[in-house]
């Protein structure tokens, strides 16, 4: 799609994983495409996804075994089912929840199916489903065969870190190494299959959005887990011990929000061997994410200019220091290989100068949130009055309340602020931040459709520091309705971000019409 950022417009942030659907969890099946209809239909241009890696501890997305890999979970089954190579499989007794993925239930049945997705492929593809395979394969060769054979490897381990595992294995021995794929070849073909699975339904649902005027926009998390096939693959990018431990991890510093700081625990980057190698690790990884989306976030770009370093032993990111990151040659090198780069810069936090510089350098919008605006007074630069053309706005993201939420747990000064710029109260003031994000100068303006909807606290989808209860968020279409797609479009006309017609009748779900 042409360079979307350098326009007016407006989309929704809702990740894959909360779109409705009969298997437990949402995926690229039906829903996703009739959601891309409302979104077009609702005059949106931009659909948000949070990343669609594999999930880590606590179901977060951010804590993946890949930076490569895409999310088993998300893999629709009635393809699987139309291509013959799965029978429509029984729900798990008692069915699903629809309005929360729970994850102990759908991780095992979903895998049940793609284990019998597999099998059937196996044994009934055609040979140009065979064919297409083999060509995919041999277009990631730079991830997948450690991605796939880490997979099969912690299988045969009983799920444990790779640090762990039997010496040859964790060190790495050629000899080791092949023998393993011998063994596991059987395991290693459903993680192949599983993974091509993926990128061919996240493709063609990537066609049809552009197809509809819909860009989508990824999300990059800045750090790798540890426990994860890309640490495994290239230890000595990481700065790990002899005995694969890390020296130091990652995090951020205390602040008024966290007197501890955050202490995340991924792996700091050898930022010395990655200049080595002119970044071409960083190069593949953007390489494949822009193979699923046309746009990205990346998570913590303070990061890039400046990280907190933390010593392993210290269980609080207090004991931290500033180290310089990588700056403005990662980007140039990646731009040379990759050309002019699609990129929203997280810009949240703790944002000294040299962050802004690099920002700016390489022509990335920055991020303003909206719940934030209200604290201090008029000058605060997360006001409207105050943007760039070149910025990307929300009135929260997947870390924040919904508008709603944050309306009723924040102050009584900032809620008199926020009701007196906003001329909106606690019954709209979701459409009081739409409003003002889409009449601003921002090129940009994302909204979570929990406040599309006007939704409260329950319907939150991540709270920073914890590990219950996140990522677990779903709609149902009788959710909807018919006027919050109505008026969206409206105020996304009337800001000058999409066509104006009064007569627009956004798409309506079977769901909805009920």
């Amino acid at each position: 799609m042409n360079y979307i950022l350098d326009r007016r417009s407006a989309g929704v942030l809702l990740h894959v994983t909360s779109l409705p659907g009969p298997n437990g969890i949402g995926d690229f099946g039906p829903d996703a495409y009739f959601f891309v209809d409302w979104l077009a239909s609702s005059g949106q241009s931009i659909w948000q996804w949070l990343p669609t890696t594999p999930i880590g501890p606590a179901n977060s997305p951010y804590q993946s075994v890949s930076a490569f890999a895409g999310s088993p979970l998300m893999v629709a089954i009635e393809p699987l089912v139309a291509s013959g190579w799965l029978a429509p499989p029984p729900l798990p007794a008692g069915g699903f929840e629809m309005q929360r993925v729970d994850y102990a239930v759908v991780r095992p049945w979903r895998m049940a199916c793609l284990r019998e997705a597999s099998k059937g492929f196996l044994g009934r593809a055609t040979e140009a489903e065979r064919a297409s395979l083999a060509r995919w394969r041999a277009a990631q060769a730079h991830w997948l065969p450690d991605y796939a054979l880490f997979m099969a490897l912690e299988n045969a381990h009983g799920g444990q870190p790779w640090w762990q595992w039997d010496e040859p294995l964790k060190q790495r021995d050629p000899d080791a190494l092949k023998r393993a794929r011998s063994t596991h070849a059987t395991e290693i073909s459903f993680w192949e299959f599983v993974q091509w699975c993926f990128d061919t339904q996240c493709a063609a649902l990537k066609s049809y959005a552009n197809a509809k005027g819909v860009a989508i926009m990824g999300d990059l998390p800045i750090f790798v887990a540890h426990h994860s096939a890309d640490c495994w693959a290239r230890p000595d990018l990481y700065l790990l011990d002899e005995s694969f431990q890390p020296v130091v991890v990652a995090g951020v510093p205390p602040d008024d929000m966290a007197p501890t700081g955050q202490r995340w625990g991924n792996p700091l980057y050898r930022w010395d061997v990655m200049r080595q190698e002119k970044y071409s690790w960083w190069t593949s990884r953007v390489q494949r994410a822009l193979e699923q989306a046309d746009l990205i976030r990346i998570d913590h770009f303070r990061g890039f200019a400046g990280y907190w370093e933390i010593p392993a032993d210290c269980p609080t990111a207090v004991e931290g220091r500033w180290l310089p990151g990588p700056g403005r040659a990662l980007f140039a090198a990646i731009e040379t290989a990759l050309g002019k780069l699609p990129i929203v810069a997280e810009d949240l936090g703790l944002i000294t100068p040299d962050v802004i510089v690099l920002r700016d350098a390489c022509g990335f919008p920055g991020m303003r949130i909206l719940q934030f605006a209200f604290g201090r007074d008029g000058g605060h630069e997360f006001l409207p009055h105050n943007y760039q053309h070149n910025t990307v706005v929300y009135a929260g993201t997947h870390d924040n309340d919904t508008a709603r939420g944050w309306w009723q747990a924040t102050s009584d000064r900032e809620r008199t602020f926020a009701g007196t710029y906003l001329a909106a109260g606690e019954h709209d003031i979701h459409w009081g931040m739409i409003r003002a994000a889409c009449n601003s100068v921002a090129n940009t303006v994302v909204f979570q459709l929990q406040d599309v909807l006007g939704l409260g606290s329950a319907h939150r989808m991540n709270v920073p520091g914890t590990c219950e209860q996140n990522w677990q968020w779903r709609f149902e279409w009788s959710m909807v309705g018919h006027e919050p797609g109505r008026v969206l479009a409206l105020l996304t006309a009337a800001s000058g971000r999409g066509p104006f017609d009064p007569l627009l009748r956004p798409a309506q779900h079977r769901s909805i019409m009920a």
